[in-house]
């Protein structure tokens, strides 16, 4: 096995890709944890658009969760909808600011640059490789998998072409078959 090289290589490229993400948000007052609660949000489903949602996925603790969303918030990153069915939920939607600054910061540039200079095929591998790689390290870990929506065992596709989530019954929309989810498992 080549356990250990693979782990040395994926925790180098990790402290860089954590370093370059912290050199783009100092210039926005941000840490990288509040970088990466911005980025999720961007990327989720209605689901898993809470502070909840944000704490599972980052795995952090609740009060570090609770002080970056506050500082996102504040810097207008963000806001806050309370959601239309229990008040109890709050939904968390990125800003057109926060847009602006997700596309300027994530992935860094450098990271991008680094992209480019590997041809089609070696990025199709490491897409594949990455992904088996997630896949397993969550599943060793009992985690959720935040997979996206039409990857999901309960997406359903209707007849008409329109989808459906199997868990909660409501309809989804094209969009909502392209963003994570926190209730997504794995087709068996």
């Amino acid at each position: 096995m080549k356990t250990k090289l693979i782990y040395d290589y994926i925790e180098r490229l990790s402290n860089l890709m954590r370093n370059e993400t912290r050199r783009e948000g100092a210039e926005y007052g941000l840490q990288p944890v509040q970088l990466e609660a911005l980025h999720y949000l961007s990327i989720c489903n209605r689901y898993s658009d809470t502070p909840m949602g944000v704490t599972e996925y980052l795995g952090q603790t609740k009060g570090t969760v609770s002080q970056s969303l506050k500082v996102l918030e504040k810097k207008g990153f963000l806001t806050k909808h309370t959601d239309n069915h229990d008040k109890r939920i709050t939904h968390l939607k990125v800003s057109s600011t926060g847009k602006k600054l997700l596309k300027k910061t994530i992935p860094t540039p450098i990271f991008s640059q680094a992209c480019e200079h590997l041809n089609e095929p070696t990025q199709t591998q490491t897409i594949s490789v990455l992904k088996d790689l997630l896949q397993a390290i969550q599943c060793a870990n009992g985690m959720k998998s935040f997979g996206v929506c039409g990857t999901c065992r309960y997406n359903q596709k209707n007849k008409d072409g329109s989808f459906s989530c199997g868990l909660t019954k409501e309809s989804l929309s094209q969009n909502d078959v392209l963003l994570i989810c926190r209730e997504h498992e794995n087709v068996l």
